[in-house]
């Protein structure tokens, strides 16, 4: 029967936190949270799910002092972190002068981030991206000419930084706050026209969604193959060659994650990618004829 509705942002999560991010159980995860809507979420859907999982949960908040209403937005999402459990903290910062506000103020951020997973001992840093800011991201890396390993962009996980909601669309995060009242805050600065992003994602992203309604899903499908090193994905077998669509991608990405045995997915000409269930190498056969009854 097909499905009546997408999955939930909670659905995505779990799936993404299983089959992608790679955790151990008993793992201690450090939420940046800045009360802005993808953060709340992310720090409502991780609350949730860590019990489930088998992981735990602190969140800390970082004020760069460039916005007086910082500090209130992050007494929001401290005061919903206290609703849900979870410890709280945060760090004031200082960017320094220079260029590239946004780039610095990154910098700072994850420099502060860093020493508050010392101090809590959690070793996993878990951020709020989601598709659309990475396939904004890849954009962004277009424009300023990055090759493909520069367009291989925030995958769900990167050494020891974790992205749960990578594979969820912004609605799905909006939706999850709707459903489950989570409050937020809205940085009016996320629409100032002087940011590159903000005119990707406000002028550009519209722009191409209304000639190819899936350029999100495609961008982050560009980003999976270039971080997989699959400039153009096939398989082959001899002389033949089989290229792989994105849902052909995603299901032998899914059985390699779940270690499926004698996983196989359907391809053109009668042909399969079986995937090996040790190894996770996917191979390009054609099944014979099937045995009588």
């Amino acid at each position: 029967m097909a499905r009546s509705h997408p999955p939930t942002l909670l659905t995505l999560a779990t799936r993404t936190l299983r089959e992608e991010c790679g955790f151990e159980k008993g793992a201690r995860m450090l939420v940046a949270v800045s009360g802005g809507p993808d953060s709340m979420a992310l720090l409502d859907v991780l609350s949730r799910l860590a019990p489930k999982l088998g992981f735990a949960v602190v969140a800390h908040g970082v004020d760069h002092g460039l916005r007086p209403e910082a500090s209130a937005e992050l007494d929001l999402a401290e005061r919903h972190a206290e609703k849900l459990g979870v410890a709280f903290a945060r760090t004031h910062v200082e960017v320094p002068a220079g260029g590239n506000l946004q780039a610095r103020a990154r910098a700072a951020r994850y420099q502060a981030l860093e020493v508050a997973q010392r101090v809590h001992e959690a070793p996993l840093l878990a951020t709020a991206h989601h598709a659309d800011d990475r396939a904004e991201t890849v954009l962004l890396r277009l424009l300023r000419g990055s090759g493909p390993r520069g367009l291989a962009v925030l995958p769900p996980r990167a050494e020891n930084r974790l992205r749960p909601l990578i594979r969820a669309r912004r609605s799905d995060v909006l939706l999850h706050l709707e459903r489950h009242a989570v409050p937020f805050a809205t940085d009016p600065s996320n629409h100032n026209r002087r940011y590159l992003r903000t005119r990707v994602r406000e002028e550009l992203v519209p722009l191409m969604t209304e000639l190819s309604p899936g350029v999100v899903t495609h961008l982050n499908a560009l980003a999976d193959a270039l971080a997989r090193g699959e400039v153009t994905p096939e398989l082959r077998d001899g002389t033949t060659r089989i290229p792989l669509g994105r849902a052909q991608l995603e299901l032998i990405r899914r059985a390699r994650a779940l270690g499926q045995r004698k996983a196989a997915v359907r391809l053109p000409g009668g042909f399969e990618a079986r995937v090996h269930p040790t190894t996770g190498e996917a191979r390009l056969v054609r099944p014979g004829p099937a045995r009588g009854r």
